[in-house]
């Protein structure tokens, strides 16, 4: 993947100033947090759409598909006409923790055809920290895009074949925290552990501090040790946070493959077989 994923604060800032602003998202998302309409009300970069991850980036959860399964391409491209992205634009977009919302976005409209799409680095906390204004309310009023997607521009695999990925040769990085990789805890889905074959990479690690990407240098020889290579796929929880790890593997420049319905999917599918431990 070559298409650039990341775009700063100053280069972002420069084109708002120079009236050529791209269309900015705002996916406020996080586990145990409902509120994220409230908090784009509460601020945001002038300008965003709030962006409604459970709704807008997502179908309706289900035992056999998972928690966030993947929206249909008529309902994605609606709410990008919501959004007002006409084809051709340019989009941004970002949250507050460390773009691990975000990532979601930016990978289902780049799967969906767009291909200048990019993540805010650093999301708000950087907005913030450069001085930059904040809006508040329900944000600017929108003209209803006219995007046409065209979808499977990003690779993805079903259970099946990730349950055959590690033994056809395969890489699989398991996203989520190492204490559920582990099997220690579990607080979303009904069996604790991980996928047979699965390395553990959990998607904190990909990022510093302040909530930026590490450098393509330090991502290639983070994913270099654990093994990735020309096949890699991803799964997290529900295919969310597994986005955000797509995003720091195409920063490091590997193409890799997403698991959508992810240890959500598999846990629920008593055929499926489970380790636990490191």
């Amino acid at each position: 993947m070559t298409l650039p994923v990341l775009i700063d604060v100053e280069e972002l800032s420069a084109l708002i100033e120079a009236g050529a602003a791209p269309r900015l998202l705002d996916v406020r998302w996080a586990l145990g947090d409902s509120n994220g309409e409230q908090h784009f009300r509460d601020g945001h970069i002038p300008g965003a759409v709030f962006v409604n991850l459970d709704e807008e980036l997502a179908s309706p959860s289900s035992p056999d598909k998972g928690r966030h399964p993947l929206p249909s391409l008529e309902d994605l491209q609606d709410a990008a006409h919501r959004w007002g992205i006409d084809d051709g634009d340019s989009v941004v977009l970002y949250d507050a923790t460390g773009n691990t919302a975000a990532a979601r976005g930016w990978w289902l409209l780049r799967w969906a055809g767009l291909s200048d799409v990019r993540l805010l680095d650093g999301g708000l906390q950087a907005w913030e920290s450069a001085g930059l204004p904040l809006a508040a309310g329900i944000g600017e009023s929108v003209t209803p895009g006219n995007v046409t997607f065209t979808g499977g521009n990003m690779p993805t695999v079903d259970i099946d074949g990730v349950g055959d990925w590690t033994r056809a040769g395969g890489v699989l990085l398991d996203a989520r925290a190492g204490e559920r990789y582990r099997g220690e805890v579990e607080p979303m889905d009904p069996v604790a552990g991980h996928i047979p074959g699965a390395v553990s990479a959990p998607t904190a690690e990909n990022i510093t501090g302040d909530g930026r990407f590490l450098d393509a240098t330090r991502l290639r020889e983070r994913f270099a040790g654990l093994g990735a290579g020309d096949s890699v796929a991803v799964y997290c929880g529900s295919g969310v946070t597994a986005a955000h790890e797509i995003a720091a593997l195409a920063i490091a420049g590997y193409d890799a493959t997403l698991f959508p319905g992810s240890w959500s999917q598999w846990s629920n599918d008593s055929t499926r077989a489970v380790d636990t431990g490191a």
